[in-house]
């Protein structure tokens, strides 16, 4: 009795809440054979990467698409098919069935033959190359293993391959090799050779053959697959070495994995290096505690030498799995499309590896969207069945649903793209949740570009809820995105209601200066006392407008205000900001201090007025300006610095004006600071001052230790001594007395030394003008005399000959020289002499 509808999912799993991704997919083979088996059951199916051959239990053998669809139908007999068998070129059909009959004919052809035997006939085989006239071949299995060849007249010869071991339960056709199974094990024979190769047992006899029959499948040319029971062998057809040959046959099999399996295998098919086993599967029920039979399951495993590994296993749901047996079930495959069909009475479900669609699809059930998203961007030229695009739609609506608003955000800048129609309208679905601001710091701002109502609408939810975070859009946001105006009224209401807000002042100064209205943005950033005034005003060049607010920028910040007004002199002039600056006199001083510093002569009509500034803000800076000023009227600086009692800046005034007397009494009077007195003098380097100072000090015993300690090296110490008067007493005189003969040893000793040096010199100089006047000189064809002006060698090398050369280098023949009318030996050079050059080199006489 079945218990699934038609309808039922054949992909469930007793591991479907597992995270490990199945390796198949399945889907039962509807249309026609649906239809077929409503009124009958399957008995057998064989697959051709063409078409698939349906045998069913009341004789009839369908023909069908890959999709199920009826194609071609056989009434073949009136009762079970046992076995279809195809060629590779899928020409020519083998069909047996269990009154005896075998029928091999061409499906495309009028070739065709039939025999009836007494006994079923359980399998049939025909060559895999039959479409070829020399491979007219197939074989038979009942009670013998029979193999049917075509020979002269077009007669079909049999002849017994092997008998004696019970029936046949299966044959797979190979290449040269057939591989058959009967009671006692499974055998291979080469046809080339017609010998047998190998015989391997089965394992357990205790098994019905007719209820658990053998699996045959060819994973190539040389590799057979045997599965009976729950064991499994992987054999290996291998050549046999040339000196081993003798009686046995050239061939021989090696077992090269074996294993048990859990439950009883119906079919086996190879998948790369792995296997997959369709098995038949008895569970104990739960409520009748009766063994029944369960859901059929089908294994991925990997072979191990003894063992094995499950890849994946799926628990199958086909109708009427209830009642069916072992070998009700039969697994078929299709090599070239890893396609496989699970064949049982009543249902025939396809199995197929799963492509990368069906990756996305089990992710996207898991809701595993990153990873989906990932596998189909690098699969997009494979994947037919996803969209990236619809992939991250989903994902981002699986972000919003679990409240992540800020990742559901970031993710619309890679899914969204440049598609402006999808932006917005995944904004207004974030303004309906409320979280326009997860999504502000992604939107678009440069290809593309969003209609300005976008915009708009997130920065009035920023300004109702986050001056800050509105503040920082209006930064970051290029203002050509939305309209100006609109936010700029936007931000007047509501400082209406906070007038003071800083935050939203400076704002709307950042938008007026986007439009271009300047004067406001400059009143707002010298209310705010802002940075970035001086910023403003000099790249958008607004000197004109704060012609009126310099006090303003002063007060900001008075030395980058100064810097800046003094690097614009050609576009605010100084007599402009001077008078701004008259009702502010100390930043008037600022102002003029630092024009002075720059050029001591482009402010000189303003000297006067600096006198009074410095006098009263910067007492410090007024004597460095009276000495670096050369505008300044010294009588006016000299009225202020008296009035304001101004000591050292008065002496440097009378002094300047010539009045050193007056100084130097100033000095000693106001300041008594014989020190800087005697400095004073020094400066002056005036007798009649020194002879002030000594006139001062000499009745006052502290002033005559300063003369005495310092007087030394200007005036003749013994003029202050004489004038001491008796009895005085004279703090360190003995000290000072000292001082001035260390000071006289030392003037001595450095004029001795001097001396030395200088004797030294003139020696090493004396001897150096010796070496050098005792040099040759040389006296060649190309020199001339000074007074002939003809060579001063004679072309007549034989010829006696007088040359005066002289120590200036200029050369005379002896005879062409005047005579001298003095008696001194000595004659000078007439040239140099003419030149007044002082008297000539002592002379050099080349004779020959």
């Amino acid at each position: 009795q079945e218990t699934r509808s038609n309808e039922e999912s054949t992909d469930e799993s007793e591991e479907d809440e597992s995270e490990e991704e199945p390796k198949l997919k399945y889907e039962r083979l509807s249309n026609g054979v649906t239809e077929i088996l409503q009124k009958d059951a399957a008995s057998c199916m064989t697959v051709h990467e063409k078409f698939l051959a349906l045998g069913t239990h009341y004789g009839k053998v369908y023909l069908l698409d890959v999709q199920g669809n009826i194609t071609q139908k056989f009434d073949v007999s009136p009762v079970k098919i046992n076995q279809i068998s195809l060629d590779e070129s899928g020409e020519h059909m083998g069909v047996c069935s269990e009154d005896g009959k075998v029928q091999v004919f061409g499906l495309y052809s009028a070739e065709e033959f039939h025999e009836t035997f007494d006994c079923p006939i359980k399998i049939v085989a025909v060559h895999p190359h039959f479409v070829r006239s020399h491979f007219k071949q197939f074989v038979t299995g009942g009670k013998k293993l029979l193999l049917y060849e075509r020979g002269w007249m077009n007669r079909w010869k049999p002849s017994v391959l092997h008998e004696g071991e019970g029936n046949i339960r299966n044959v797979k056709w190979r290449g040269h090799l057939i591989a058959w199974a009967n009671n006692m094990g499974v055998k291979i024979l080469d046809m080339v050779s017609k010998q047998r190769i190998t015989n391997v047992p089965r394992d357990d006899i205790s098994l019905r053959p007719d209820m658990y029959p053998c699996s045959l499948c060819w994973k190539d040319n040389l590799t057979l697959i045997i599965g009976w029971g729950n064991s499994v062998k992987i054999c290996s057809v291998k050549e046999r070495h040339a000196s081993e040959v003798r009686d046995l046959p050239n061939r021989y099999v090696e077992i090269v994995f074996q294993f048990d399996t859990e439950f009883y295998i119906s079919g086996l098919a190879p998948l790369c290096d792995q296997l997959v086993i369709l098995s038949y599967v008895k569970e104990i029920s739960e409520k009748t505690e009766v063994e029944c039979c369960a859901r059929p399951r089908l294994d991925i495993v990997q072979p191990l030498p003894e063992s094995c590994e499950e890849i994946s296993s799926d628990a199958l749901t086909v109708r009427g799995f209830q009642e069916n047996e072992c070998r009700d079930y039969h697994l078929e495959y299709s090599e070239g499309e890893s396609l496989f069909y699970i064949i049982s009475p009543r249902d025939v479900v396809v199995a197929k590896e799963r492509d990368q669609d069906d990756h996305i699809d089990w992710l996207l059930e898991k809701k595993k969207y990153e990873e989906a998203l990932m596998a189909a961007e690098i699969s997009q030229k494979t994947i037919k069945k996803h969209k990236i695009l619809d992939i991250g739609l989903a994902y981002i609506n699986h972000l919003v649903e679990k409240g992540e608003y800020d990742l559901a955000a970031r993710k619309c800048q890679k899914i969204l793209g440049k598609n402006t129609e999808l932006w917005e309208f995944e904004v207004y679905k974030f303004k309906e949740i409320g979280q326009l601001k997860a999504i502000s710091r992604y939107l678009p701002r440069r290809d593309p570009v969003l209609k300005p109502l976008i915009y708009e609408m997130v920065l009035h939810e920023f300004l109702e809820s986050d001056y800050e975070g509105f503040a920082t859009l209006i930064k970051e946001w290029p203002g050509d995105l939305y309209n100006n105006t609109i936010i700029v009224q936007a931000v007047v209401d509501h400082l209406k209601k906070d007038p003071q807000n800083r935050t939203l002042l400076q704002t709307l100064a950042e938008l007026y200066t986007y439009d271009q209205r300047y004067g406001r943005a400059l009143e707002i950033y010298l209310t705010l006392r802002h940075k970035d005034v001086f910023q403003l005003i000099h790249k958008h060049n607004l000197f004109s407008s704060i012609k009126d607010k310099i006090v303003l920028l002063m007060d900001f910040d008075s030395e980058k205000a100064v810097d800046m007004l003094l690097d614009n002199e050609d576009k605010i002039s100084i007599d402009r900001v001077v008078e701004e600056l008259e009702n502010r006199p100390e930043l008037q001083h600022v102002y003029l201090h630092k024009l002075f510093k720059r050029d001591h002569h482009k402010g000189q009509r303003y000297h006067e007025k600096q006198i009074s500034l410095y006098a009263e803000y910067d007492r410090p800076n007024l004597l460095p300006f009276l000495r670096d000023s050369t505008h300044c009227p010294l009588e006016k600086a000299l009225e202020i610095c008296q009035q304001r009692n101004f000591v050292e800046e008065t002496v440097y005034l009378l002094s300047r004006m010539g009045n050193s007397r007056s100084a130097l009494k100033m000095i000693m009077e106001e300041l008594q600071d014989v020190d800087k007195a005697i400095e004073f003098a020094k400066e002056q380097d005036d007798g009649e001052l020194w002879e002030d100072l000594i006139l001062y000090s000499i009745d006052k015993p502290p002033f005559i230790t300063g003369l005495l300690n310092n007087i030394g090296t200007h005036v003749d110490p013994i003029l202050l001594i004489h004038r001491i008067k008796e009895g005085m007493e004279i703090p360190n005189l003995r000290d000072s007395l000292v001082k001035i003969l260390q000071d006289y040893n030392l003037q001595i000793l450095l004029r001795e030394g001097c001396k030395k040096i200088l004797v030294a010199d003139s020696l090493s100089l004396l001897k150096k003008m010796h070496r050098t006047q005792m040099k040759g000189v040389l006296v060649d064809e190309e020199n001339i005399c000074e007074s002939c002006l003809s060579p001063i060698l004679p072309s007549d090398a034989s010829r006696s000959f007088n040359v005066l050369v002289f120590h200036c280098r200029h050369m005379f023949h002896k005879e062409c020289l005047p005579v001298s009318n003095t008696v001194s030996p000595v004659q000078f050079c007439n040239i140099c002499s003419a030149k007044h050059r002082g008297p000539g080199s002592a002379i050099l006489e080349m004779k020959k």
